[in-house]
């Protein structure tokens, strides 16, 4: 699988024993059913001054999969030019305030419709598409090791949930 290097403490997270479709899908509602048992009071508290709180957090995987499922379109549908990197930090920025005012409700409906949306993708790939490699920025991946890259970064936000949240 290739990917750039940075990524590995994202992949390294995740189980390889159900597809990949069947982990995307997991992963959703075990995560829903996770944030619905947070207690309400956590939802805008930050451990640190500079960190963000936990819906900042949620919509930074929202906003991140967006444009991990639009960089493994662009590759499997054979872009050839690099595709661009971009500023978690100022997309967080950007939208931190709004995401202090979303309800938990809209939040989740997003998260399951993207990710329902994603799975779709998934499943419209063939294997030659997951295999076919493009660049971020200078950095070569496939199109599949972008999905490992997407359930891996949920569960490294999630771990940092139970380790410094909850």
């Amino acid at each position: 699988m290739i990917y750039p290097e940075y990524y590995h403490s994202y992949v390294k997270l995740v189980s390889n024993e159900n597809k990949l479709s069947e982990e995307l899908e997991i992963q959703l509602y075990e995560a829903i059913k996770f944030v619905q048992n947070i207690p309400m009071d956590k939802f805008d508290f930050a451990y640190a001054p500079g960190k963000w709180t936990i819906k900042e957090i949620l919509q930074h995987l929202i906003d991140c999969e967006r444009i991990f499922a639009y960089r493994a379109l662009s590759i499997a549908r054979g872009e050839q030019q690099a595709l661009p990197l971009f500023d978690e930090n100022l997309y967080a920025n950007t939208v931190s305030e709004n995401a202090k005012k979303r309800h938990l409700k809209s939040i989740l409906e997003d998260w399951t419709l993207l990710r329902q949306s994603n799975l779709q993708l998934l499943k419209s790939l063939s294997a030659d598409d997951l295999n076919k490699v493009g660049n971020i920025g200078e950095n070569e991946i496939a199109v599949g090791a972008i999905f490992y890259i997407l359930l891996g970064h949920q569960l490294h936000h999630f771990n940092v949930f139970k380790e410094r949240y909850l």
